[in-house]
């Protein structure tokens, strides 16, 4: 880790947790973020260098010898094209952790510019979308004609601050899906089937998860779908609580929600997070009927959400890859999630049409 590399939102909660395990392994990343505060409290209790700037105008010259930045402060929707733009200007390589849709399809936007300035983008490396993006790419190597592909999981790790805003920035868009190459949005609550995560068939919900971005770039395969768990009857009730996202979006109804998460959640501690495994699975079709599903157990959300982050930063930094926009599956293949701590490996299972 010669190169010298940026954590910015390094105090929230995902990015306090990598900074510190950084700490662990030796690193010396800068922090940096937008509250003295909060920066500077934690750069010196793990003896790091801090840079205290927001996300706006003039942020390139903070990077100007910085190799890597990755970008841990939310809501992406609003912070990713800034630091993204400030890393074009600036010949920094970008990750982020994100999980929203329009943030990835943005990133992949900016293919040309990246290789133009000679950077990569890789937005995703963290929970969202490592374990679901690799598992994309497994099925397409177990079945390269795929026209269609399912991706879910099932986990207990609770949810952080930072997260819990994110799905509050996304309660007006209902869910999404891609049909024919197409992002199409779809009535929350009217995707339901039943799916054996890794622990036993539940009753499951289509979400708006990242992999209906992703996967298409890591793929190609045209018609993807994202799936959680869920009780039939919290589906029931979140398709009629569907027509309300208007109101739910109202910019005061927002701020009021924002600041109560602000007040009251403060995200999962590492005993929660030990005892709470995540269950990844995914499945592809092919016009024949041939159905491939794959399994994994990962370590929980926000744990793998460091150890990928982690490893994938040290990947780009030590090897050489290509410039562009790209996901983390696309750089690093499918086996990515293997190696990570916590993970175990895929199980693979084939149905044939009778």
């Amino acid at each position: 880790m010669q190169k010298k590399w940026l954590i910015y939102g390094a105090y929230g909660y995902t990015g306090e947790l990598i900074a510190r395990e950084a700490r662990k392994r030796g690193w010396n990343p800068v922090l940096a973020g937008r509250n003295p505060e909060m920066l500077n409290q934690l750069a010196k209790e793990l003896d790091m260098e801090a840079r205290v700037f927001p996300v706006g105008l003039n942020m390139a010259e903070n990077l100007s010898d910085i190799a890597l930045v990755l970008h841990c402060a939310g809501p992406f929707q609003k912070t990713s094209a800034p630091m993204i733009n400030a890393c074009l200007e600036a010949g920094a390589d970008y990750m982020d952790i994100t999980g929203e849709i329009s943030v990835f399809e943005h990133s992949f936007a900016q293919d040309a510019k990246a290789k133009e300035a000679g950077i990569t983008i890789c937005s995703g490396v963290g929970f969202d979308v490592i374990p679901t993006d690799c598992t994309a790419l497994k099925l397409k190597e177990l079945l390269p004609d795929a026209t269609a592909l399912s991706l879910g999981f099932d986990s207990d790790s609770g949810i952080s601050p930072g997260t819990y805003k994110t799905m509050i920035e996304g309660m007006g868009s209902g869910s999404a899906e891609r049909q024919n190459g197409q992002l199409i949005p779809v009535p929350i609550g009217s995707q339901r089937r039943s799916i054996d995560f890794g622990r036993g068939m539940r009753s499951a919900m289509g979400i708006p998860w990242g992999d209906v971005s992703t996967a298409f770039h890591t793929t190609g395969i045209p018609n993807i779908a994202t799936w959680i768990p869920m009780k039939k009857s919290r589906i029931a009730g979140a398709r009629l609580l569907s027509p309300a996202g208007s109101i739910l979006a109202l910019p005061f109804i927002q701020k009021r929600l924002k600041k109560w998460i602000s007040l009251r959640v403060k995200g999962p501690d590492e005993t929660r997070r030990a005892g709470a495994p995540a269950y990844i699975w995914g499945e592809a079709r092919n016009e024949t009927g041939v159905v491939k599903t794959v399994r994994i157990k990962t370590a929980n959300v926000y744990d793998l959400t460091v150890f990928g982050a982690l490893e994938s930063v040290s990947r780009l930094l030590e090897g050489e890859f290509p410039k562009g926009s790209y996901t983390p599956a696309m750089l690093f293949g499918s086996g990515l999630i293997e190696e990570l701590p916590g993970s175990g490996k895929f199980e693979e299972e084939t149905i044939y049409p009778e």
